[in-house]
């Protein structure tokens, strides 16, 4: 009898672990959905929800000489970028999967896109989102994505 008792709390807390995680991984999601909702709108104010006040925000790519690149952003600057985002432009990043990682108030984030620009493929590659969980609220700490516009999925369609 005892052994039945033992093994049925550690499945109630083992699903309650799991639905927690599960929770964790919904606002994860919806804070990054949030992020590029404002940013296919062109609304900054929407984008700036998600961001916690010191972002460090990065691209790296190829150049043409062949040489690898790592830029360095504000959040001004990006905000700036997005606010000025012309009504006649559509932007679509479709990302392609989600992989989230959780420990404690510290989530990672990897999500392969395709970016596309007035509904023509511009590039692909891969964001990795660092966010912290600032007391209840999740919050972008650490953006960097990847661009390239070779060796793409959407070239080989």
């Amino acid at each position: 009898m005892q052994k039945i008792f033992t093994l049925l709390i550690v499945f109630v807390l083992s699903t309650v672990v799991n639905a927690q995680e599960d929770l964790q991984k919904k606002a994860i999601k919806n804070t990054i959905e949030t992020f590029f909702e404002g940013l296919h709108k062109g609304d900054s104010s929407i984008v700036n929800t998600t961001l916690h006040p010191t972002i460090t925000i990065q691209t790296t790519f190829t150049n043409k000489e062949g040489k690898n690149v790592l830029v360095t952003e504000s959040k001004n600057k990006l905000l700036t970028s997005i606010a000025n985002k012309k009504p006649e432009h559509t932007y679509l990043e479709k990302l392609k999967s989600w992989d989230i990682k959780i420990d404690g108030n510290l989530a990672s984030v990897w999500t392969p896109y395709e970016f596309y620009l007035n509904n023509n493929f511009s590039h692909c590659g891969a964001n990795s989102f660092q966010l912290f969980n600032n007391n209840g609220k999740w919050e972008i700490i650490y953006l960097v994505d990847m661009r390239r516009r070779g060796d793409c999925e959407a070239n080989k369609q």
